[in-house]
This record gives C-alpha cells, sequence and structure tokens, in this order.
C-alpha cells in the first residue's frame, strides 16, 4: 500500500523533516532499502542513514540534510507501526475454495478465506475477513474471531474459541487432549479431558506450538500473549496479558502467568507454579512444581533464582574447577 512520508509521520506521531510527498510501499533494512522502502536506525547507526538509498528513514533525534527522516521518540516502535500500516494488503481473494469442506450449518461472515483442503467442522463460527489457508482443520463448535490468520495446517479441535486479530503459524494444534491420567497400580487410566482453550485478541501463537485444552476446566491465553515456534502450554494454564515466550519453552498444567512477563527460549515451568506479574526468566531456567515466583527481576537457573545470585554461585564453581587444575 503506498503512503507518502507525511501520512507515515502523521500516522506514528512523528516530525517529518524533507520532502513529504516521497511516496513509500514497503519496508527495508538500511543496507538493503531502495528509493520506495521506508527504514529506520537506532543512535549507534546513525553513520549509515547518509549511505542508505531509503526512501525515508525513523530516527530518535538529530540532523540529515541529504535525507528523509521522521523524527520518533521510539524509532523500532515506530517503523513497527508503520511496516504493519504500509505493509496491509488488499484482500480480493475471500471466498471459500471449491476442495474446502465447510459443514452446513456452520456460520461464514463476510470477506472470509477458507484456502484448499480446509476443513470446518457443523456448529462453527468464523468472523469478517479472516482467513483460513490451506488444509487448516477447525472443529465442532469452535469459535474464531474477525480479522485472523490462520496459517497452513493449522489444527483447532472442537470446543475451542479465538478471539480477534490472532494469528496462528503452521502446524500450531490447539485444544488437543491434556497429558493427564491416574495410575491404577497397573496402567495409566485417562482423567477426562473436556475442557476448552480461550485464546483471546491480538495473540500470535508460532510455528508447531501446541496449547492444550483443559481437563475439567479452561486452559486461557489472554490478550496480547506473543507465543514463539514449538512451545508446549498445558492443560488448565493461564498466561496473562502481553507475556512473551520464547521457542522450547514448557509449561506443566495449572500452572498461572502473570502479564507482562519474559520468559526465554527452553524454559521448564512445574505444574501448579505461579508468576508474578513482569516475571522474567532467562533461557534454559526452571521453576519447580508448586513454586511461587515473585516479579519484578530477572531470574536465571534450575531452580530459578536471581540473577546476580546465579552468577555469583556460577563464579564460585568455576574456582572449584580452576583449584583442582
Amino acid at each position: 500500500m503506498k503512503r507518502t512520508a507525511q501520512e507515515i509521520a502523521e500516522y506514528v506521531g512523528g516530525e517529518l523533516r524533507g520532502d513529504g510527498a516521497a511516496v513509500l510501499d514497503s519496508v527495508a533494512s538500511l543496507k538493503n532499502a531502495g528509493p520506495a522502502d521506508l527504514s529506520y536506525a537506532e543512535e549507534r547507526f546513525y553513520d549509515e542513514v547518509a549511505r542508505t538509498r531509503a526512501g525515508c528513514v525513523i530516527v530518535r533525534s538529530g540532523e540529515f540534510p541529504s535525507r528523509n527522516v521522521i523524527v520518533a521518540r521510539n524509532p523500532k516502535l515506530a517503523f513497527a507501526r508503520a511496516a504493519e500500516w504500509l505493509l496491509a494488503e488488499t484482500r480480493d481473494d475471500a471466498g471459500i475454495h471449491p476442495s474446502a469442506t465447510v459443514a452446513p450449518d456452520a456460520e461464514i461472515a463476510e470477506g472470509v478465506k477458507i484456502g484448499p483442503g480446509a476443513v470446518i467442522e457443523g456448529g462453527t463460527s468464523i468472523g469478517d475477513r479472516t482467513v483460513i489457508e490451506a488444509g487448516c482443520f477447525v472443529g465442532k463448535r469452535s469459535r474464531i474471531g474477525s480479522n485472523c490468520l490462520l496459517y497452513p495446517r493449522v489444527v483447532i479441535y472442537g470446543n475451542v474459541e479465538i478471539g480477534d486479530r490472532v494469528i496462528i503459524h503452521a502446524g500450531a494444534v490447539i485444544g488437543a487432549d491434556g497429558f493427564g491420567f491416574v495410575n491404577d497400580g497397573a496402567v495409566h487410566v485417562k482423567f477426562p479431558q473436556i475442557g476448552k482453550v480461550i485464546i483471546q485478541d491480538d495473540v500470535e501463537i508460532g510455528a508447531n506450538t501446541c496449547i492444550d485444552r483443559g481437563s475439567l476446566e479452561t486452559t486461557v491465553i489472554r490478550r496480547g500473549v506473543k507465543l514463539d515456534n514449538l512451545i508446549q502450554i498445558a492443560h488448565n494454564v493461564e498466561v496473562g496479558e502481553n507475556t512473551v515466550i520464547a521457542a522450547q519453552t514448557g509449561i506443566s498444567g495449572s500452572s498461572r502467568l502473570g502479564a507482562q512477563c519474559v520468559i526465554g527460549g527452553q524454559v521448564g515451568i512445574g505444574e501448579h507454579a505461579h508468576l508474578d506479574d513482569n516475571t522474567i526468566i532467562g533461557g534454559q531456567g526452571g521453576v519447580l512444581n508448586g513454586k511461587h515466583v515473585r516479579g519484578g527481576e530477572v531470574l536465571w537457573g534450575t531452580p530459578v533464582r536471581p540473577l546476580k545470585e546465579f552468577l555469583l554461585q556460577q563464579a564460585y564453581l568455576g574456582r572449584l574447577t580452576a583449584k583442582k587444575r
């Protein structure tokens, strides 16, 4: 979508310096940008602004006489918002592909796209302008909101609720049975897995991530959560608003994560754990079963502990090895 530099400056709340009539239709890095591209520069890369071919660059401050720039308080954030606006596609491919299977009682709103080989079972509803790409499956009585995007081969089991503007990447599975069994002394008897999954608005779910349904209750992913690829979220888990979780993290059943948490890659969280708001856990950290983790500081290690304490312990361990030499 084509926009002028002035229009972009007004959209992001920045100050334009240069030619407001310059037309931009895409985004790129400073190195790869051309005259029709928008880019951004953090202060340590300001020397590259003079060399870039970008049609306009978003910066925090400074004078760049030979360049069109937009001055914004947070250039990276302004760039992200501008990019979303610039790259928004005009949808003209709405409709149901002939090879898709859609139940007669499924409610399909205006402007929905359903791709080749997709299966939409009975009792489902799909909101306005949602895109369901090739090979997706949406189970009985599931609801998907407006302006969602399901990439190819996403599986939504039955009785799942998905809000508006949700993005789910290829291979994700939402609503599979949780890992719940009771041992009778000889065999493992399956515990009922009949709860729901609720995905609230503006959530993004990475490729091949799995979110299990509640056993008797509900698994909830709250508004604005961002999940990386290859994450496992077990039954009855609740993830608070705007929490971000990196790849290969596993969250055990009935755990609760607060709002605005940052969870690094390959973190393991035991069952019935409780993380306060604003908890930060570094990669490969471990939270023990039933642990209540206080928020507001960076934690690392297994079991997790404040970063300074973790680094001090690692230093002592290194000295033990050195003494043996």
